[in-house]
């Protein structure tokens, strides 16, 4: 087991999923050792058994979720592997291995990090030409932006351009507030994945709570880029880069909606 568990770290470490591909295509994948991957209880909730044993993460804790719903899909990731073990076609197990690896002994920094992402958040910033896209920026951001003061008394301010934009404290502090009811391991690194893919911690909060799908989440954090592609279209590897992104988004947001079920 520490040899899967050394080969799945190094495939799994680095954030960019097409690097991640580029690892694992440099080295030789694991051999599958198991017959059959189930769920079990363990402590701390459910976990997934291969063979009988527990599956332990790269730092050697026991891979566990309080949701039976998210330890099944663990289970299945392991399941579906098939001579080798491919970390690629295992995102789920990849974000689970963060939240208990990582995320949980640095909460305060992770927190931190989302709120300083809100700071500079994507939907603050807009175009000032052509009108086309700035109408189609305000119609689709200002309904957050909105929400974040009604519901959640963040009130940020908007600017026009890329130049800096200091947000006020008190907004920062009523996003963090926000964001406070979310303070736990496996919901921080969903958030925080959103948070990166989107470049926007407005966005993420908006989904952890269900006021948009992931489907609207991805359209509103890609409204510059999809204006780029209809004016000049993408070429493969822009397009595949971003579908591999879009595949993680949608892990995350799969993963939040089950959290808050």
């Amino acid at each position: 087991m520490r040899d899967i568990l050394d080969d799945l770290s190094d495939a799994m470490s680095d954030a960019d999923p097409v690097r991640r591909a580029q690892i694992q295509m440099k080295r030789a994948l694991p051999k599958r050792f198991y017959k059959e991957a189930a769920v079990g209880p363990l402590e701390g909730g459910f976990g997934v058994l291969l063979d009988g044993r527990p599956v332990r993460t790269p730092a050697r804790n026991l891979l566990a979720v309080s949701s039976r719903a998210i330890a099944e899909r663990l289970s299945a990731e392991w399941q579906a592997q098939a001579e080798e073990v491919d970390p690629g076609k295992m995102p789920v197990t990849r974000l689970v291995n963060s939240a208990i690896d990582g995320v949980s002994t640095n909460m305060d920094a992770v927190f931190d990090e989302i709120v300083r992402f809100a700071g500079t958040d994507l939907l603050c910033y807009r175009a000032d030409s052509p009108a086309e896209l700035v109408v189609r920026q305000r119609e689709s951001w200002d309904p957050l932006i909105r929400w974040a003061a009604d519901v959640n008394g963040a009130h940020f301010i908007l600017v026009e351009g890329v130049m800096h934009q200091e947000q006020p404290v008190l907004a920062l502090q009523a996003f963090a507030t926000a964001l406070s009811s979310h303070r736990e391991p496996l919901t921080l690194a969903c958030l925080h994945t959103v948070t990166t893919l989107t470049g926007s911690a407005i966005v993420a909060l908006a989904l952890a709570e269900g006021f948009i799908d992931v489907e609207r989440a991805w359209t509103l954090a890609h409204i510059d880029e999809d204006w780029q592609i209809e004016h000049w279209g993408t070429d493969e590897e822009a397009f595949r880069r971003r579908e591999m992104r879009r595949e993680e988004m949608e892990i995350a947001a799969r993963i939040l909606a089950e959290i808050r079920n």
